[in-house]
């Protein structure tokens, strides 16, 4: 009994649990869709709290913040969870019920359903429990930088691989890119940047910043700190010093390129907390400016300047804009269009104007109407003064002070690509009285040269060598600046360099203080103007004859008169005499006959131009030495008559009363002169005052002396130009040094020996010698350390140029003795005995041109390879000269070859 009711008790425990079991089971199956209707409940909560995540998200990341990884799993895991609750939601509403009770047909198909949809319910409060966030998002790790969208460049490939080129070399920490607005300094930066963060790179950080024109640290300081991860308003609200020390603890063990655009003044890297880089860090800051002040302040080690386009990349960025439709509309659109581009000159942001202006346009018609409007006033063509020219304006604007604005206006007076020497634009500047008032024209001119420096510092003006010219567009913008924003006082007439036969209409003329009508074509003016206002007239580089003689009388308050070039003035109008207030006068390049004593009332002259005047007989005496204000007389060439005339200070052999009259001029600072004979030389050079002041001299019918001892002119400190002419019986020219005996040279070194400074050429850079028939040589040229040109003609018995004999015992007793070390330019023309130049080759560092005509027996030049290959010397002459010539070696004459330009000879010159 007892083992039977063992078994009973374990069959009765066996029962009872399947009996539990099996009504848990029927639960999960009556129960299923009861489950369901919680879980859809609590589903639709659970997304609820995930969409208000989601939004925390975005909101977050509209901050630049980033969505934490178990935010981004928890969103991934409710997608998930939401696709099974609604896949189990479909199959349990697919299961069949039991007519008359709520039991499903199929119990264990229920039973599964129900449990899962337990289960899920489980999951779905778990969920929501786990999607209490405190924080969705969190601050984002610095990236490298920014990718910026930009155009594909045009002819900037060069540069740009130049000043990418010096980013990989460790010497340049500060490079400098500078030029005029509107030539793509921006695009070049752009491009580098792109470079840098598209290309495998060992950089941490590449930083794009704005300077602008008003610089502020703080400004800087922000965009900087925004690419290191500095956002919130409490950092913005910091000090400068405490964002600078923020700023340097991240740059400081980091490797960065900061690239600063369109910088307009010195930035302190260190007061904004950016580490100069040196070789060292090998970090990098780059930055454009339109001004290369900018660069030196900035202490730029590699300073690259943005140039204009030339052809044919100017042509392509146009024809990238305009468009191939625009241009194949009729056959003679693309010949217009080129002359567009040429008014252009280079400038990127004037061919993308112009050429989105022109795509429009269909006939020839439209195309020459745009081209005129273009030259005669651009302001007036389409884009040109909303957008190109207010662009150029801020370098304008950013000009220091209305003193070098006004210098820098001055300069639309001149027609386009005109090059102006810096000395002559500074006196129309001094003489119009737009520098300060001075009696010493060396300081005039020291304050003239630094306003020039600071014009083509800031890209407004070009320079070439002494000269400076305005691009053509900056000249439109100027001049839109003149007439259009009322700068310049009563604003300008200039119709200069337009082939202009008669003169603007008198009524023109009235209010304006200055006109140009220079570069024309313009033969009289026989109108009487009234113009009292008129500060600054320019008539030359025309063909004027005739000028009315009551032409200049309201022109009471002139300061500024040019007539030069207008070979056809044989005499001036008696109304000159009315022009009291005139202080520049340039009668250069005329045939006037004879100076008026009317020119007497001139009083406050201070600048007289009379060179080149061969047909001018007659100075009154008394006349030069009336004009008590005068600081420049340039009187090169001036002359030609060796009649006796009574009172003619002109006159043949009266030179010495020129002189007399020239020690009466207590301002004077600047001379040219030509002189005639030795005696009027050797007072001349005697006198204390000319040795200071004097910058050309032309030595002329030098014929009462067949030898001549220059070494007074080596007193001259200011001569630049020397010209010896017309001297038929001249036969040498000396130099007491060239006598001096070996034992006083010996060991004495040409660049050191204060004794041959004092005695040599030391500012001679120009010397011209012509028709001197009976000279042989030009020995004395060897004392000339600083010549920069050399030219020679018509004496058909100079048999050397440096004779070898005069200047064996100098070269052997002198060290470093180097004849023609700066020559840039050498002419040769007809010296028919010419056999040699110098001895020996010459290592010419600077030559550039030489021209030889009419030299049959110079076989041989003073050149070796060494100066084809390191200069690019280009020589012209005849061919079959050239063919006779004779070479050290084939080496020199191959290497030579390339430099040679012939010219087809004349008939005259045979």
């Amino acid at each position: 009994m007892g083992g039977l009711c063992s078994v009973s008790i374990s069959i009765e425990n066996t029962i009872s649990f399947c009996c539990n079991h099996a009504t848990k089971q029927a639960n999960y199956a009556c129960r299923a869709r009861k489950h369901m209707a919680v879980l859809e409940t609590e589903m639709e909560e659970l997304k609820a709290i995930r969409n208000d995540v989601k939004r925390r998200v975005q909101i977050a990341e509209r901050k630049h913040l980033k969505q934490l990884d178990q935010v981004e799993w928890w969103l991934s895991s409710v997608e998930v969870l939401e696709g099974e609750v609604e896949e189990l939601m479909k199959k349990i509403g697919h299961e069949k019920i039991c007519p008359g009770c709520c039991c499903p047909r199929n119990c264990w198909s229920s039973y599964k359903l129900g449990k899962r949809a337990a289960k899920m319910l489980n999951k779905v409060r778990t969920h929501r429990e786990k999607g209490q966030f405190e924080e969705v998002a969190e601050t984002l790790p610095p990236q490298p930088g920014d990718i910026k969208p930009c155009e594909q460049t045009v002819g900037m490939e060069t540069m740009l691989g130049t000043v990418w080129n010096c980013l990989n070399e460790d010497q340049a920490g500060i490079i400098g890119l500078y030029g005029m607005g509107g030539i793509g300094k921006t695009t070049l930066l752009t491009q580098i940047n792109n470079m840098l963060l598209s290309l495998p790179s060992t950089v941490d950080f590449v930083i794009w910043a704005v300077a602008s024109r008003d610089l502020k640290p703080g400004k800087i300081q922000e965009e900087i700190g925004e690419k290191l991860g500095y956002f919130d308003d409490r950092w913005r609200n910091k000090s400068v010093e405490q964002k600078a020390v923020d700023i340097y603890r991240v740059l400081s063990t980091r490797k960065f390129v900061l690239l600063l655009d369109d910088l307009w003044d010195r930035i302190d890297l260190t007061k904004i907390g950016v580490p100069i880089p040196d070789q060292q860090n090998k970090c990098k800051v780059v930055f454009t400016t339109r001004s290369k002040e900018v660069c030196g302040l900035m202490e730029a080690h590699k300073r690259f300047k943005v140039e204009c386009l030339t052809p044919p990349f100017d042509w392509h960025l146009f024809r990238k804009k305009v468009g191939d439709d625009a241009l194949s509309l009729h056959p003679d659109i693309p010949k217009l269009a080129e002359i567009v581009v040429k008014e252009c000159a280079g400038l990127p942001l004037a061919l993308i104007t112009t050429g989105r202006a022109m795509a429009c346009k269909k006939t020839p018609q439209e195309w020459i109407h745009a081209i005129e409007v273009l030259r005669k006033c651009a302001s007036e063509f389409s884009g040109m003064a909303d957008k190109v020219f207010p662009l150029l304006k801020f370098s304008f604007d950013h000009l220091p002070n209305e003193k070098v604005r006004s210098c820098f206006l001055y300069c639309t007076l001149f027609p386009e690509d005109f090059v102006i020497h810096k000395t002559d634009l500074i006196d129309y500047w001094v003489c119009e009285r737009l520098l300060d008032e001075c009696n010493d024209r060396n300081a005039a001119q020291n304050q003239g040269y630094d306003i020039i420096g600071r014009l083509v510092y800031a890209c407004l003006l070009e320079e070439e060598g002494h000269y400076v010219k305005m691009h053509d567009v900056i000249r439109d913008m100027a001049l839109w600046i003149v007439n259009e924003c009322n700068n310049f006082e009563e604003g300008v007439l200039v119709q200069a360099g337009v082939r202009l036969i008669e003169a603007p209409e008198i009524r023109k003329w009235e209010t304006v203080r200055r006109i140009s009508l220079m570069a024309n074509r313009l033969e009289s003016l026989i109108e009487t103007p009234s113009c009292p206002n008129l500060l600054t007239l320019f008539l030359n580089e025309n063909m004027l004859k005739t000028i009315t003689k009551d032409f200049f009388q309201s022109m009471v308050n002139l300061r500024v008169l040019n007539l030069s070039c207008n070979s056809g003035i044989i005499e001036l109008p008696q109304g000159i005499s009315k022009l009291v207030s005139l202080q520049y006068l340039n009668l250069s390049s005329t045939s006037i006959r004879e100076l008026p004593n009317e020119l007497k009332s001139l009083q406050r002259l201070k600048y007289l131009n009379l060179e080149d005047t061969f047909e001018l007989n007659t100075i009154p005496c008394q006349l030069i030495s009336s004009f008590p204000c005068l600081q420049v007389l340039r009187m090169f060439r001036c002359g030609s008559s060796d009649l006796v005339v009574q009172g003619n200070i002109l006159s043949g052999g009266n030179d010495q009363g020129l002189v007399k009259e020239l020690q009466c001029l207590k301002q004077l600072s600047m001379l040219s002169l030509t002189v005639k004979s030795a005696s009027a030389l050797e007072a001349f050079s005697s006198a204390h005052k000319f040795k200071s002041c004097t910058q050309d001299l032309c030595l002329q019918f030098l014929n009462d002396s067949n030898v001549l001892n220059i070494s007074c002119l080596a007193d001259m400190k200011q001569l630049s130009l020397l010209g010896i002419s017309d001297c038929t019986g001249l036969e040498e020219l000396k130099h007491d040094l060239l006598q001096e005996s070996s034992k006083k040279l010996a060991s004495v070194d040409f660049n050191s020996s204060m004794i041959l400074k004092d005695r040599c050429f030391k500012g001679l850079q120009r010397v011209s010698i012509d028709n001197c028939v009976q000279l042989a040589d030009l020995t004395w040229l060897i004392l000339a350390p600083n010549l920069a040109s050399l030219c020679v003609s018509r004496c058909s018995k100079m048999k050397e140029i440096i004779s070898t004999a005069k200047c064996a015992g100098l070269s052997e007793k002198v060290a470093n003795l180097n004849p023609f070390g700066k020559l840039e330019v050498v002419h040769l023309a007809f010296l028919k005995e010419l056999k040699c130049i110098y001895r020996d080759p010459l290592p010419f560092l600077s030559l550039k041109k030489i021209t030889i005509f009419g030299c049959p027996k110079l076989k041989k030049l003073p050149i070796n390879a060494r100066n084809a290959e390191a200069h690019g010397i280009v020589i012209h002459g005849w061919e079959f000269w050239w063919k006779e010539l004779e070479w050290e070696d084939e080496t020199t004459e191959n290497a030579f070859a390339p430099c040679f330009k012939s010219r087809p000879m004349n008939i005259t010159e045979m």
